[in-house]
């Protein structure tokens, strides 16, 4: 169940990535301190907990501003961004009789939202959350928190080491998968800033105004957010409900969650089970779609004859060939006037993508008589499998991609940029532009390569 991304500004013209799944009364997860819109729907685990939610209701995910693909250079983020955030969204969708999920540091904005718009909060599930950071911690383990934060900004990995640690002593994969699903996902920065966001913030005051029907579900082992916390915070809702699990991993959708599931459909008044058998975790970022195209291949024909054009062609094919195999990509298919070709990689994507520019570049000086011009056009996503073919909206974004793109040009879309955040690409922005058989309008970069 895939969802195009789109996306909206927030009141202080900060740019917001959503999506929604699903049919039915709206629910909105919002979010704590990481995320990422695809890379966490590629994690089979966090997929198959929310397709369960997504069968009984409309599902709306977002990365809040910092994270994943929504802007992550913000000049101050500060807890009332975060609420305008989540506002954003509510609006942009017209949303009214809501179902706030609210795990982690995204407890503390789910409350504050409800308070704020009762009108348009029908029910609250808080998980592994808390009300005032600073009950977090003792003294002592706050100041080991604070020199973990620190390092952040200087050791991000060995810091998410830490925090995963925290988080999940037994996951169900290795602590390298989950570091970089973070480190992809946010800056170490940006990170450490929304984690002293957290241990600071104080939303005690608001929960006697909460009085919708509202479930606080905590986890017994918990350790980065103690049990305590949440058994404390229910205590001091009017309406709320608390139901204890056992286990040790804060993200509900790890370890047991079928018995999360089991909870939370009661309280909703649906039956909810795990969506799919869940599967080991490959480990796989998403799929990266690269599509070549030679400029004016008709043209070319008329001009040149069939015979000519035919050698020209061989002549891309090669190029792009060499290419893919010396950067890992891997063919799909011939599509006539260019080749399909899929990465694991961003990073590798888009370096092969900058190799086939300039060797054909190098290619039409030493022949300028028969120039090869070659559009590219890149995107990510989770397309479909079926056989040895590639289909799905990500297959078909990457084609329109490759359409709007110039002779000679390589196009990207944001969420490739935002995979290699980091990485010494150099993209210039060519704006929100309509895509045939796409509703929303899609931004899209160039890619910047030196001959």
């Amino acid at each position: 169940m895939d969802a195009p991304i789109r996306f909206l500004s927030t009141q202080d013209g900060v740019r917001i990535a959503y999506c929604s799944h699903g049919d039915g009364s709206p629910l909105v997860f919002v979010r704590g301190w990481i995320s990422h819109l695809e890379l966490m729907w590629g994690l089979p685990t966090f997929r198959s907990y929310f397709e369960a939610l997504a069968g009984h209701f409309r599902l709306v995910r977002y990365d809040a501003r910092g994270n994943g693909l929504s802007d992550q250079k913000i000049p101050e983020i500060d807890f009332e961004g975060l609420i305008l955030d989540l506002e954003a969204v509510i609006d942009e969708l017209a949303l009214t009789d809501v179902t706030l999920y609210g795990t982690t540091f995204g407890g503390p904005i789910a409350i504050a939202y409800a308070a704020r718009h009762p009108e348009r909060v029908a029910r609250l599930v808080l998980d592994s959350t808390y009300a005032r950071g600073e009950d977090i911690a003792g003294p002592e383990q706050r100041a080991a928190i604070i020199s973990t934060l620190a390092k952040l900004r200087t050791l991000p990995e060995a810091a998410f080491y830490m925090f995963s640690h925290l988080d999940h002593p037994e996951p169900d994969e290795d602590y390298h998968r989950r570091v970089e699903r973070s480190r992809q996902a946010i800056s170490g920065e940006v990170a450490a800033h929304l984690y002293s966001l957290g241990y600071n913030v104080d939303v005690s005051p608001l929960l006697a105004e909460i009085r919708v029907p509202t479930l606080v579900i905590h986890r017994r082992g918990a350790r980065s957010i103690p049990f305590e916390l949440g058994r404390k915070l229910a205590a001091h809702l009017p309406n709320a409900q608390f139901v204890p699990l056992e286990g040790t991993a804060l993200n509900l959708w790890e370890g047991d969650a079928a018995a999360a599931l089991a909870a939370i459909g009661d309280f909703l008044g649906v039956q909810l089970e795990l969506a799919t058998k869940v599967l080991p975790d490959e480990g796989q970022p998403p799929l990266m779609i690269l599509f070549t195209d030679i400029e004016g291949s008709t043209t070319l024909t008329q001009r040149l004859g069939d015979a000519k054009a035919q050698e020209l062609l061989r002549a891309h094919n090669t190029i792009v060939r060499d290419a893919l195999t010396a950067h890992g990509g891997s063919e799909i298919k011939h599509t006539g006037d260019g080749i399909m070709a899929s990465f694991p990689s961003a990073s590798r994507s888009l370096e092969c993508a900058i190799t086939i520019q300039r060797s054909f570049a190098r290619r039409n000086l030493e022949d300028p008589d028969s120039p090869i011009l070659v559009r590219i056009g890149l995107n990510a996503g989770e397309p479909v499998r079926e056989e040895d073919d590639l289909f799905g909206t990500a297959v078909q974004l990457a084609a329109r991609i490759r359409d709007r793109a110039q002779a000679g040009q390589i196009l990207a879309s944001d969420v490739v940029r935002q995979l290699v955040a980091g990485k010494g690409f150099l993209f210039a922005e060519q704006g929100e532009t309509e895509l045939r058989g796409f509703e929303d309008l899609v931004r899209l970069y160039e890619v910047r390569w030196a001959e």
